[in-house]
């Protein structure tokens, strides 16, 4: 296995404008975002003059802190947005539709570098459809946030379980699915610790034919359960790869932790798949997630975000 980059290029509706000296210029529609990123490690490439017509920016310095209850503690980082800038926007991507907020964490609601893995999914659940499958495909989406997975499983003809451990991320995913035009799709909605959740499906004996998880470094379960990587991925992992069924089509796994690598996440892939008799070496890939810039005229254009990383396994 040779790792290697997935790259989301630019779209009509969104674009990474420019990167460096650690943060990001995106477009969202019409709305033009400033945000940090402490991977964007070069210089930029766009005078300050274009940065600073931002219509909204998240500072650099300071911290984001929660109470007991997950709530961000007044006092701590916000963004500064012109007027013009909603609540709330709806943008197109990837063929499907999201909501954009401003979220207290600097997130929007989309993480336009999983477009890769989003047609990974449509490719293998099309294919699908002309193999020896009399059911639909059922697929399990844990940390699901606001559904672009879900949504692109959705588009197949897949039925889907979407699990995520906030009530307002997962109405966010529902919202989603309806300006998609999914409001019909069999998708089951599900407000639950990842974990949690897995645990009850196999005890109940549920099994599905494609599993996707994204999870964060932490987080908190709908009932205050505490989520730290470095302590339950290993069992969340052993766990969701007892729930493929006897004839699985894929196994996404996807990565935003610091401390970890892509090379990393398809070892431990690979030992849970096999612990399960599933034969992965030849099947497994692995590598970055990245968003391609769109490039200046008469400069450094087109410069590679590092956005994350991932494993993946299909049949």
């Amino acid at each position: 296995m040779n790792p290697f980059i997935l790259t989301a290029q630019p779209e009509k509706e969104y674009a990474l404008i420019d990167s460096g000296d650690g943060e990001k210029l995106e477009r969202f529609g019409d709305v033009v975002l400033r945000r940090p990123d402490p991977q964007a490690l070069w210089p930029q490439s766009l005078p300050m003059k274009e940065w600073l017509k931002a219509d909204a920016e998240f500072p650099k310095t300071g911290e984001v802190t929660e109470d007991a209850e997950g709530n961000v503690k007044k006092g701590t980082k916000t963004w500064t947005k012109k007027p013009s800038v909603p609540e709330k926007w709806e943008i197109g991507f990837g063929g499907l539709r999201f909501g954009i907020k401003l979220t207290p964490f600097k997130h929007t609601g989309l993480f336009p570098e999983q477009l890769s893995q989003w047609a990974f999914m449509r490719k293998a659940l099309k294919e699908a459809s002309f193999a020896d499958r009399h059911e639909k495909v059922s697929v399990l989406n844990l940390f699901a946030y606001t559904g672009g997975a879900t949504m692109a499983c959705a588009q197949e003809g897949a039925e889907v379980t979407h699990v995520d451990a906030s009530h307002g991320t997962v109405n966010w995913a529902k919202e989603n699915a309806v300006a998609s035009g999914l409001a019909e799709a069999p998708i089951r909605w599900i407000v639950e610790d990842a974990l949690v959740f897995a645990k009850k499906e196999l005890k109940r004996g549920k099994k599905y034919d494609a599993i996707i998880m994204d999870p964060p470094a932490f987080g908190r379960g709908a009932k205050g359960e505490i989520w730290k990587i470095e302590e339950k991925f290993i069992e969340l992992l052993e766990v969701a790869t007892k729930l493929l069924s006897d004839k699985p089509l894929f196994f996404v796994l996807n990565g935003y932790s610091a401390g970890y690598s892509a090379i990393g996440y398809a070892n431990v892939l690979q030992a849970a798949l096999e612990a399960r008799g599933i034969q992965s070496e030849n099947m497994l890939e692995a590598g970055e997630l990245a968003i391609r810039g769109e490039g200046i005229k008469g400069g450094i254009g087109g410069v590679l975000l590092p956005a994350g990383i991932f494993a993946r396994w299909r049949a």
